[in-house]
Formats: structure tokens, sequence, C-alpha cells
């Protein structure tokens, strides 16, 4: 009598080729784009380090030191102006990421996305590393920070856009709002990490904030390069189908004398037609999109909001509940968790509504009421600060998410482009650069603003919520009169 296949491999045998090379995909590109975020974090929770309040340190027996109040401190975050200095690090990153955005997704189009991926990760590694030695050299010049900062936001444009084209040539538009939406999740994970990763080192030797995920983000480019496979074609997989029509009508035509006499000349008109529409996408044609520019500008406002807590919510923490530093990147996680909750949660209200527009401007009109709960109310108790932050986090990043991956992705395949694969890198890369500016604009501003209260940061990233959404106002009216007209 034979025996029953084993329970484990009854359960992959389930799985067809197919669905085992999109679930390694996906899990790969996650993978990918975590390490990413990683690297991005640690300069958020080595702030509070380089820059702390002296009278509270216990100080070395054997340091011989005539300044008693920013003995602790590394130069030049020693100052009073280094609020201004954190501000320089982190738009030297942003403005970089969001010029370098627009170019990235041209070259992501016209170069094998295994190669350009892997080489920006490896490239990352290395700026992210050359930061964190900055301790080991004893290195005290802003402008050394400032370059690696602005390295690393160039090389770190390679990411987004080739992660995304590789999900939306595995994945069709079926259930994409909630695959996206948990695929995105990589964002909150990310920058979890690295906010652990970096606390873990940052009290003691703040360089190995830098170094440990520098060495993490190498190791998944070297990952990539051997395993990324970008096209379900390149491995004889079933491709996801966007907007094709006409692929079944072959089957109809057979084993006619019409299709014996005019078979060559629809081959020709095939092969023309399937040329023309690998061709890649000028950067004005992806302009003209329709709804392009709209996400791309509320992309802008709501990325503002989202990056702002990146890189400033740990020392707001660290401020107001008086935290150390540690503790306050610890505590920052939970709007990272509320985000993935977030990101998820869109992505299931969008493929059931199937409004994107609408799902977003509801998070962001509920978004600007709990921010100003937030700041009044949010430190009053840890229970309080908990799910202020768990909200706050999902209602922040949620549309955040939705537009940079299911939004992008259904742009980049949308029906006007007659199934042109190859617009999905340029049209992430628009959107999401055009995303970045707000990212860039938003860290600077909440450094000028800072000095002057945290109620003036929060009444800013208020009226950015507001601002996005209303960029969104005309899609959103378009979706409801659609969802009237079929009521």
């Amino acid at each position: 009598m034979r025996s029953p296949l084993a329970p484990g491999v009854r359960f992959c045998s389930s799985f067809s080729r197919d669905s085992w090379y999109r679930s390694f995909t996906l899990f790969l590109t996650f993978l990918s784009y975590t390490a990413y975020h990683l690297s991005r974090k640690p300069i958020s929770i080595v702030k509070n380090e380089l820059h702390r309040n002296c009278s509270m340190v216990i100080r070395p027996a054997d340091l011989n030191t005539t300044d008693n109040e920013t003995w602790c401190d590394w130069a030049p975050f020693d100052q009073d102006n280094y609020q201004t200095l954190y501000g320089m690090l982190d738009n030297s990153f942003l403005v970089a990421y969001a010029i370098g955005m627009f170019f990235s997704g041209i070259f992501g189009e016209r170069l094998p996305l295994r190669y350009y991926l892997s080489c920006g990760m490896l490239l990352s590694g290395l700026f992210t590393s050359l930061f964190g030695l900055g301790y080991y050299w004893n290195i005290h010049s802003i402008w050394y920070y400032a370059f690696i900062q602005a390295m690393n936001g160039l090389v770190q444009t390679t990411g987004w856009p080739s992660v995304v084209t590789c999900v939306g040539n595995w994945f069709g538009k079926g259930k994409r709002g909630f695959i996206m939406g948990v695929w995105n999740s990589h964002t909150s994970v990310g920058n979890i990490l690295g906010s652990l990763i970096a606390g873990a080192f940052v009290s003691t030797a703040w360089g190995l904030s830098f170094i440990v995920p520098g060495l993490i983000i190498t190791f998944t480019g070297v990952l990539c390069f051997f395993f990324l496979v970008e096209k379900p074609e390149d491995v004889n997989c079933v491709p996801s189908q966007h907007h094709r029509e006409g692929t079944e009508r072959e089957p109809l035509l057979q084993n006619t004398t019409i299709t014996e006499v005019t078979s060559s000349t629809s081959s020709h008109a095939t092969e023309r037609s399937d040329e023309e529409h690998t061709q890649a996408i000028s950067f004005c044609g992806a302009l003209s999109i329709p709804g392009v520019v709209e996400f791309s500008l509320c992309l802008l406002f709501a990325k503002l909001v989202s990056y702002t807590f990146l890189y400033w919510l740990p020392l707001y923490i660290s401020n107001v509940a008086h935290f150390d530093a540690k503790a306050a990147g610890d505590m920052s996680t939970l709007f990272d968790v509320g985000g993935i909750l977030g990101g998820i949660a869109a992505g299931v209200v969008s493929d059931y509504s199937g409004g994107r527009a609408t799902t977003c401007c509801a998070m962001l009109l509920l978004a600007a009421p709990m921010l100003f709960l937030y700041n009044y109310v949010g430190q009053t108790s840890i229970a309080t600060t908990v799910v202020m932050l768990l909200v706050c986090g999902g209602l922040v990043n949620g549309p955040y998410a939705l537009i940079t991956t299911a939004v992008s992705a259904d742009l980049g395949t949308h029906e006007s482009l007659q199934g042109n694969s190859r617009a999905l890198s340029t049209v992430t890369a628009i959107i999401d650069g055009t995303g970045s500016i707000g990212a860039a604009i938003g860290p600077l501003l909440a450094g000028l603003i800072s000095p002057t209260g945290w109620n003036n940061v929060f009444y800013m990233l208020i009226s950015a919520d507001v601002l996005a959404c209303l960029f969104l106002s005309r899609l959103m009216y378009k979706e409801v009169r659609g969802w009237c007209s079929r009521t």
C-alpha cells in the first residue's frame, strides 16, 4: 500500500510553476525595497545622539575639556544651529533623490532592471557605510556628510521604478490594490527595522547604525543580481494581462483558408504593432496619461507629510515626551506599524469600490484632524501615544502607499497606452519624483519652523494634507458620479 504524499509536498504541488515564480518575485522585490528604507532610517535616529543635553549625561573621568555644555556632542552639530545642519543633511539626500527620480525611470526602461537595481543597491550600501565610517575616521566636516547624503540620494532612485515595474510585469489589475497594499508594507517594515538596528548601536557607537544597514542592502543587492526575474516571459511563464484586446482572436481564425492567405500580412502587422508597443514612452507622453498629473501633485503633499514624520518624529518624541534616543526611536516605529495597516486597508477598499482617488481623499481628510489631536493630546500617556501613532500612521501612509503602488501600476498600464508595458517605469518615476519634491520640502520646512514651536510644524502638515486632497477633487468627483449613474 502506497503512503500518501506528505502534507508539505502536497501543499507545494498545489501551486503552479507560474505561482511560485510570481510569489518569489514579490518576495524578492519586497526584500529589496525593505533594504532601501532600512538604510534611510538611521539618520533620524542618530540625530538625537549628535546633539544631546550634556548636563544629563555622565561625564567620563578621563575626559579633559572645559566645555561643559557640548562635550558630549559631535561637531559640527554641537552648535546652536544644529537643527539647520540636520535640515541640510536631510535635503542633501531628498533633493538629489527628487532630481534623480525623474531620470531614473527613463534609464530603467532602457537598461536591464536586474543590473540596474543590483548596481544601485551596491552603491547605496557603499555610501550608507561611508556615512558611518565618519565616526571611526573622526570626520567633523558637514560637507563630507552632506556629500555622502547627496550621492546616496541619487543612487537610491534606482530602487522604486525598478521594483514597481517588476511587480507590475508579474501581476495584472485584478486584485492589484490589495496585493500591492500588502507588498508596500516594505516601506514601513524597512523603517521599523532601520529604527531598531540603528537604535541598538546609537548610544555606544553610532557609526554602526549606518554600517550595519549598509552591509544589509549590499547583501540584498547580490541576491537580486543572482535571482531576480524581470518578466514572466523570461522564464516561459504566462504574462499578466493589463489591456491587451484582441489576444484571443487567433483560435477563432484557425483551420480556415482566410488564415492561410492572410497569415503573412497579419504576422507582419503584429510585429509592427509589438515593436510600437515596446518602444519606451517619452516624458511628455507619460504626463499626458489621464490622472498622472493629479496623482503626482497629490503625492507631493502626501509625501511631504510622511517624510516629515520619517525624519523628525523621533526628535519630536524626544523633545516633547523627554525620551532618550533609543526609546524615541522605538516609539516612532508605531507610526510605521500603522502605515502597514493603512496601506493594506487603502488597497482593499480601493479594490472593492474601484475608487482610488476617493479612497485617498477620505483618508487624507481624516488625517488632518487626527494630526491636530496627536499634537495636543498625544503625549498625555503611553496608551494615548501608542493609539494616536498607529492611527496617524495608517491615515498618513495609506494614501501615499496606494498612489506609489497600485495607482502608479494602473496608470503605467493605462488603456490609452494600448498594451505598451514599457511606460510603467517612466510613469512610476514621474509620480514618485514629484512626490519626492514634497519629501525634500517637508523636512526642510520642519527644520525652519520647529524653532518657533512644534504647533506650527503640525499646522503645516495639516495644510499639506488638505492641499493633497484638493488636487484629487476632480478625479473623486468623476468616481462618485460614476457610482451614482450605475446606481
